[in-house]
């Protein structure tokens, strides 16, 4: 949709509290519909569909890097769209939020006929992933139209990250609990929440299936619900103009790539950091089942880890400004290192009956990701008008698409490696208890590589970033301020050749 002529809009508006939380109902969506498959999908595939560790590794391989070159297409077609009702990103949550939710409750379909058909694993899930770029990549975009306001953008940032929390909460606390409680076999047990005792079945049996089906088609229909909510709540402001959209060619995607810096350190974090963050994700259903052997106690342990993620997530400005950005990477990496390290401890024998050890090393874990992951979606906005700057083009979808490319590499390797170390490590899904090769082989992918790669993320944020934060921050304030005054092209390239001679 193009920008109105017969009006003008103010591209630096500050939003109301009601369009950002409708904005943040978009995160919480995505997670509630696509996050449950990040969370759930292999250790479902290799225990209750049926299929061994290594071909669930494979499945997840082959999708998972058939969206990676999937997405930059899919921002090419996101910038060069227009339609004539509903704006120029929102269309797409509607359009495409459907069939997803079906997809993503296909995949967990209860039927004996297709009970360990890998083809039919592969094609569903394949499908759900490339629909989910038509939503992810339109939602991404919408965070850079909504205004040019900094300040406005990094509120907005923290009302959607707590929000996307809050999904999280629902997707990994009560999603496995609620199976549990759908599950059949049931016993009475204690799930380490202030003495509560629930009759939960066994989720990692074949007979859950329907359990699984039933939870997540619930889980699909609330997020769709909250996908509409953002598409009737949220005004695009910032838009490109028509010409603009028509200029638009895939080569943009490589040109952009190749002149814009600051988006190619960033999303060398992004891929860091989301590696590490869905190898924990990926990994900690076979952790507490197996290696501490209660998962009974998954729901409250994941309930105190969310914690951090939604009612602290306002300390992430102030702390910010406190310390700076590379103090803010620094302590929240260091804390996720911490963490996980607790968490190993926690899987010694002498600790494995100690819950608040799981408390503690998860709290301190999810802190330290939620925040250091989190917070760097607020650059996103930056690297866009910083690309709109340097080539004269605002490709916010290819742009998206980008951080959306380094990002899914990130969730195709925190999902593939741990599937090929389980399968590589003898893990049996068939199997109540594992042996000391595949209980190992779990503890590398839970503890020991996410350490080292946050270590990794943690020295290309401030070897890398930092080096070039602070002038691309003072460039971003004063192309805004001129954009504001509308200052003529001669005097805007002046400007910054002066600011440039100054820094």
């Amino acid at each position: 949709m193009d920008k109105p002529q017969n009006k003008q809009v103010d591209e630096f508006a500050k939003l109301s509290w009601g369009e950002r939380i409708a904005y943040g109902a978009g995160d919480l969506a995505q997670n509630l519909i696509f996050g449950t498959i990040g969370s759930m999908l292999l250790f479902y595939l290799t225990t209750v569909f049926g299929i061994s560790a290594a071909v669930g590794a494979t499945i997840f391989l082959i999708v998972r890097w058939v969206n990676v070159f999937w997405d930059p297409w899919v921002g090419t077609v996101v910038d060069k769209s227009h339609f004539k009702h509903g704006g120029k990103y929102k269309p797409f949550l509607i359009y495409f939020g459907i069939p997803l939710t079906i997809c993503c409750a296909m995949l967990f379909l209860p039927i004996p006929a297709v009970r360990g058909n890998v083809a039919y694993a592969f094609l569903m899930y394949l499908a759900t992933a490339l629909i989910y770029s038509f939503v992810n990549i339109p939602y991404g975009s919408l965070n850079a139209s909504l205004t040019r306001d900094n300040d406005e953008i990094s509120t907005l940032t923290t009302v959607r990250m707590t929000e996307a929390n809050i999904g999280n909460l629902l997707v990994y606390t009560f999603l496995p609990l609620f199976v549990q409680m759908a599950s059949p076999d049931k016993h009475l047990k204690d799930i380490g929440m202030f003495g509560i005792k629930l009759n939960l079945g066994n989720y990692a049996s074949p007979h859950a299936a329907g359990a699984y089906f039933h939870v997540m088609s619930i889980y699909m229909l609330i997020g769709f619900i909250l996908l509409l909510c953002t598409y009737f709540g949220v005004h695009e402001r910032v838009l490109p103009t028509e010409e603009e959209t028509a200029s638009v060619k895939f080569s943009d995607l490589w040109n952009e790539l190749r002149r814009n810096k600051p988006l190619r350190v960033l999303g060398c974090f992004f891929l860091v950091g989301f590696t590490f963050m869905f190898f924990g994700n990926t990994v900690w259903p076979f952790f507490v089942q197996y290696n501490i052997g209660h998962s009974e106690w998954m729901a409250s342990i994941n309930l105190i880890g969310s914690i951090p993620g939604i009612f602290l997530v306002f300390l992430w400005p102030i702390i910010r400004r406190k310390i700076g950005k590379k103090g803010f990477f620094q302590l929240f990496l260091g804390m996720f290192i911490v963490g996980t390290l607790l968490l190993w401890v926690w899987s010694w024998p002498q600790f494995k009956n100690s819950i608040a050890l799981g408390y503690i090393g998860r709290f301190i874990m999810q802190w330290g990701i939620t925040a250091a992951t989190g917070y760097m979606w607020s650059l996103v906005p930056e690297v866009v008008s910083y690309g709109e700057w340097n080539s004269k083009k605002r490709v916010a979808g290819i742009i998206n698409a980008l951080m959306g490319l380094f990002f899914k590499i990130g969730l195709a390797l925190g999902g593939i490696i741990p599937g090929y170390i389980n399968a590589a490590c003898h893990f049996d899904g068939t199997k109540a208890t594992q042996s000391a090769t595949a209980l190992n082989g779990i503890t590398i992918s839970m503890i020991w590589l996410p350490i080292v790669l946050a270590i990794v993320g943690m020295w290309v944020i401030i070897h890398c970033l930092m080096l070039k934060s602070t002038r691309l921050i003072t460039k971003l304030k004063i192309v805004a301020k001129l954009k504001k005054s509308r200052c003529l092209k001669a005097e805007m390239t002046e400007r910054m050749k002066i600011h440039e001679n100054l820094c």
